[in-house]
Protein backbone atom coordinates (compact mmCIF):
# COMPACT_ATOMS: atom_id res chain seq x y z
CA UNK A 1 0.00 0.00 0.00
CA UNK A 2 1.35 3.40 -1.02
CA UNK A 3 -0.46 6.68 -0.63
CA UNK A 4 -0.04 9.79 -2.76
CA UNK A 5 2.66 11.18 -0.44
CA UNK A 6 4.77 8.02 -0.73
CA UNK A 7 4.48 8.19 -4.52
CA UNK A 8 5.49 11.86 -4.52
CA UNK A 9 8.68 10.92 -2.65
CA UNK A 10 9.74 8.92 -5.72
CA UNK A 11 9.51 12.24 -7.60
CA UNK A 12 10.01 10.84 -11.13
CA UNK A 13 13.33 9.31 -10.03
CA UNK A 14 13.81 6.79 -12.83
CA UNK A 15 15.91 4.40 -10.74
CA UNK A 16 13.43 4.31 -7.86
CA UNK A 17 10.43 3.88 -10.18
CA UNK A 18 12.22 1.09 -12.04
CA UNK A 19 13.07 -0.58 -8.72
CA UNK A 20 9.40 -0.33 -7.67
CA UNK A 21 8.28 -1.85 -10.99
CA UNK A 22 10.71 -4.77 -10.59
CA UNK A 23 9.65 -5.42 -7.01
CA UNK A 24 5.97 -6.08 -7.84
CA UNK A 25 4.20 -8.06 -10.56
CA UNK A 26 1.22 -5.71 -10.84
CA UNK A 27 -0.32 -2.58 -9.37
CA UNK A 28 -3.86 -1.50 -8.49
CA UNK A 29 -4.92 2.12 -8.05
CA UNK A 30 -8.09 4.06 -7.27
CA UNK A 31 -9.70 6.35 -9.86
CA UNK A 32 -8.42 9.51 -8.18
CA UNK A 33 -4.87 8.17 -7.94
CA UNK A 34 -4.59 6.50 -11.35
CA UNK A 35 -4.99 9.86 -13.13
CA UNK A 36 -2.08 11.36 -11.17
CA UNK A 37 0.40 8.49 -11.56
CA UNK A 38 1.91 9.57 -14.91
CA UNK A 39 2.45 13.09 -13.56
CA UNK A 40 3.97 11.89 -10.28
CA UNK A 41 6.06 8.93 -11.46
CA UNK A 42 6.70 9.72 -15.11
CA UNK A 43 6.61 6.99 -17.76
CA UNK A 44 8.55 4.37 -15.73
CA UNK A 45 5.69 2.01 -14.82
CA UNK A 46 4.22 2.25 -18.30
CA UNK A 47 7.56 1.42 -19.92
CA UNK A 48 7.87 -1.62 -17.65
CA UNK A 49 4.39 -2.73 -18.77
CA UNK A 50 3.07 -2.38 -15.24
CA UNK A 51 0.76 0.61 -15.35
CA UNK A 52 -1.79 0.11 -12.54
CA UNK A 53 -5.15 -1.54 -13.12
CA UNK A 54 -8.16 0.46 -11.98
CA UNK A 55 -9.75 -0.60 -8.69
CA UNK A 56 -13.06 1.18 -8.13
CA UNK A 57 -14.59 1.59 -4.67
CA UNK A 58 -17.42 -0.86 -5.36
CA UNK A 59 -15.13 -3.66 -6.62
CA UNK A 60 -14.11 -6.62 -4.50
CA UNK A 61 -10.35 -6.30 -3.99
CA UNK A 62 -9.76 -10.07 -3.72
CA UNK A 63 -11.64 -10.66 -6.99
CA UNK A 64 -9.69 -7.85 -8.69
CA UNK A 65 -6.37 -9.30 -7.50
CA UNK A 66 -7.40 -12.73 -8.86
CA UNK A 67 -8.36 -11.10 -12.17
CA UNK A 68 -4.99 -9.33 -12.42
CA UNK A 69 -3.15 -12.56 -11.52
CA UNK A 70 -4.92 -14.40 -14.35
CA UNK A 71 -4.12 -11.69 -16.91
CA UNK A 72 -1.13 -12.01 -19.20
CA UNK A 73 0.38 -8.88 -20.73
CA UNK A 74 2.62 -8.88 -23.77
CA UNK A 75 4.92 -6.08 -24.86
CA UNK A 76 5.54 -6.47 -28.56
CA UNK A 77 8.21 -4.31 -30.10
CA UNK A 78 8.76 -5.29 -33.73
CA UNK A 79 6.46 -8.11 -34.82
CA UNK A 80 2.83 -7.24 -34.15
CA UNK A 81 1.63 -10.81 -34.49
CA UNK A 82 1.04 -13.41 -31.81
CA UNK A 83 0.27 -17.11 -32.27
CA UNK A 84 -1.32 -19.10 -29.46
CA UNK A 85 -2.31 -22.78 -29.38
CA UNK A 86 -5.99 -23.15 -28.49
CA UNK A 87 -6.31 -26.91 -28.78
CA UNK A 88 -5.17 -30.02 -30.61
CA UNK A 89 -6.38 -32.05 -33.60
CA UNK A 90 -8.35 -34.57 -31.51
CA UNK A 91 -10.57 -31.89 -29.95
CA UNK A 92 -14.15 -31.36 -31.11
CA UNK A 93 -15.32 -28.09 -32.63
CA UNK A 94 -17.21 -27.29 -29.42
CA UNK A 95 -14.10 -27.84 -27.28
CA UNK A 96 -12.10 -25.50 -29.51
CA UNK A 97 -14.81 -22.84 -29.39
CA UNK A 98 -14.90 -23.17 -25.58
CA UNK A 99 -11.12 -22.66 -25.38
CA UNK A 100 -11.24 -19.58 -27.60
CA UNK A 101 -13.97 -17.92 -25.55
Amino acid sequence: HMDIEALKKLNKNKKLVKKLAKKYDAFLASESLIKQIPRILGPGLNKAGKFPSLLTHNENMVAKVDEVKSTIKFQMKKVLCLAVAVGHVKMTDDELVYNIH
